[in-house]
């Protein structure tokens, strides 16, 4: 599976489960969606720190912008790709606080368990970084041409 399909399929997952939860609240519940929602966090940030390795490695030779990597701005990815990977990053950070505001206070006390649903765009990032990072079409950075016989030594004889 890729991870366009990857993105789409656990952001309809968590709609899915954000929905339920606000609807029905049980204590059960409750840890459940908890849980899964740090589940996709986790998932996030490791795809966060995988996908930005990558690019650094990338930077070599290539220009990589951080809105490139993460949003995938300036054509680094084709248009259908571009607007599923950004559609679902988008839906999971307005499901996200939607549902922490609607179950916001719960037995009369302030906070509620949905507001781990906050969380879960660092899944969509993370994702878009990835895909980026391993797919991604960047500008090749202009490197300077070197001949095996120079050095950084200048004509007074010094490094500099």
């Amino acid at each position: 599976m890729n991870l366009v399909r990857i993105n789409v399929v656990l952001t309809g997952i968590f709609v899915a489960v954000t929905a339920i939860a606000v609807a029905v609240f049980s204590p059960e519940l409750r840890v459940a969606v908890a849980v899964f929602d740090l589940a996709l966090f986790a998932i996030g940030v490791t795809t966060f720190i995988l996908g930005y390795f990558s690019a650094v490695q990338r930077s070599r030779y290539d220009e990589i912008s951080v809105a490139g990597l993460f949003l995938l701005l300036d054509k680094v990815a084709d248009r259908s790709t571009t607007l599923k990977m950004n559609t679902a990053l988008a839906v999971q950070t307005i499901v996200g606080v939607t549902g922490a505001i609607v179950r916001g206070s719960t037995d009369g006390k302030p906070g509620s368990t949905l507001a781990f649903g906050v969380l879960v765009p660092l899944l969509g990032l993370g994702l878009n970084g990835m895909w980026a990072s391993k797919h991604g079409v960047f500008a090749a950075r202009n490197l300077p041409n070197v001949s095996s016989d120079e050095s950084d030594i200048g004509k007074d004889g010094h490094h500099g």
